[in-house]
């Protein structure tokens, strides 16, 4: 709010890992330009929290929220919260030791976000459509449950890649540097650590996993051919929305991962998983109505 307060915070940040390994050449300018972005974030979260806490008592003391819903709502309220406490648990994580947080934390972070607006978003199909949803599942429903759980692994990793930056490791595709797996991905004892903490393990199980995402919405797609337009529709659109995030990846890691490039690929992952929960929402519940396609 004034100068003085400034000096005290840029102080404190002063005696941060990442001030004295990367950012010693900092006066308080600079230091406002990334306090910016940090204390933004803050506070949309704290809006998002009061923009579904107060309509949601407003709805419930109006009784427009059908009884046997609640519950659903009180999973989102937790999930929210949630997110939240992991917050300050990434950030905690870059304050001691390293000039970065973990991540792990980070990753967890991040898709504890994607599964709530996921979650939301079935709420809200359920919600839209209450009264006219009767069980009725798909013969591909297991396969889009699987294809779901494969596109929240795929968004872990894509944390991993980040908190890395393991993008601006090989910005070669489709081989990586001149090799189908460089040699780089099995350099870490034991085995297991190139796919969790080595950058270069991590980048070659992201573009894996991309290229078997894509392939099993193809598969997808061909199944739900046999079945209604209330399959095929979903169905078809999760194709839509693989290939063009597939594409995006390509394109970030060929740039060498600029910002706007990154913004968007993780925006369309959240767009691709919100496609994915349609498709399972569809192959789950049948909706007796003359609204089917609605």
């Amino acid at each position: 709010m004034n100068d003085g307060e400034w000096v005290a915070e840029f102080e404190r940040y002063q005696t941060s890992p990442e001030f004295k390994e990367l950012h010693e050449h900092f006066q308080i300018e600079d230091f406002k330009s990334i306090f910016w972005w940090e204390y933004i974030h803050r506070m949309f979260g704290r809006m998002i929290g009061i923009v579904f806490l107060i309509p949601f008592i407003f709805f419930w003391v109006k009784r427009s929220i059908p009884r046997d819903m609640l519950p659903q709502f009180g999973i989102i309220f937790f999930l929210g919260a949630f997110q939240a406490i992991l917050g300050w648990f990434m950030v905690k994580s870059g304050l001691s030791d390293v000039p970065r947080v973990s991540h792990f934390r980070l990753s967890a972070h991040l898709v504890t976000a994607f599964l709530t607006c996921a979650y939301i978003f079935w709420v809200m199909l359920n919600y839209n459509r209450h009264g006219k949803l009767r069980a009725d599942r798909s013969p591909i429903q297991k396969g889009a449950i699987w294809f779901f759980a494969a596109l929240v692994l795929q968004i872990i990793y894509g944390g991993f890649v980040a908190g890395l930056r393991a993008g601006w490791i090989h910005n070669t595709w489709p081989l990586m540097d001149g090799s189908l797996v460089a040699p780089s991905v099995w350099a870490m004892d034991p085995l297991i650590l190139n796919f969790l903490e080595g950058g270069s393990g991590v980048q070659f199980v992201h573009r894996t996993l991309a290229l078997v995402i894509l392939a099993a919405s193809f598969l997808i797609v061909r199944s739900a051919q046999t079945q209604s337009d209330h399959i095929r529709k979903p169905a078809m659109v999760v194709l839509g929305m693989v290939l063009l995030q597939f594409t995006l990846g390509v394109a970030t890691l060929l740039l060498a991962v600029p910002t706007s490039f990154a913004v968007v690929h993780q925006v369309m992952a959240l767009i691709t998983l919100l496609s994915a929960v349609w498709l399972v929402h569809s192959a789950t519940y049948f909706v007796a109505s003359t609204e089917l396609e609605s």
